[in-house]
């Protein structure tokens, strides 16, 4: 019994663990820009993307076929997109599919002013 219990906990540190050492990819929205505007990540690696709002008013990371192709850990990326609110962060974890992927903010003309951007996964 003593050395099943030890098992138990041996596993569920490694797996404490394992969850510390995912590597974190900051995205900054501001007026008209993402920042890094292209992204490259490894397909089949979970990372932890946070987005912040940098502006003084709403913007959204809109990348539907992105965020469908991925396996979420954790948080939501409803509809495909995050929207956030002047100085809101929101972070979301998943495990990126292959793939070249467009992002945009979908706020009234907000892509045409170039708030646009790219997702590479390989």
């Amino acid at each position: 019994m003593t050395r099943l219990l030890f098992v138990a906990l041996l596993t569920a540190s490694t797996s404490a663990i394992g969850a510390d050492r995912i590597p974190v990819q900051t995205i900054e929205l501001q007026n008209f820009s993402y920042t890094p505007q292209a992204i490259s990540l490894a397909a089949g690696k979970p990372v932890t993307l946070t987005f912040v709002n940098r502006a003084k008013g709403s913007h959204d990371f809109t990348a539907k076929s992105f965020f469908s192709h991925a396996r979420i850990l954790s948080g939501s990326a409803a509809r495909g997109e995050i929207e956030l609110k002047s100085g809101q962060s929101q972070s979301i974890t998943l495990i990126p599919a292959a793939g070249r992927y467009k992002t945009h903010c979908s706020h009234f003309l907000h892509k045409q002013f170039g708030m646009t951007g790219e997702i590479l996964v390989q």
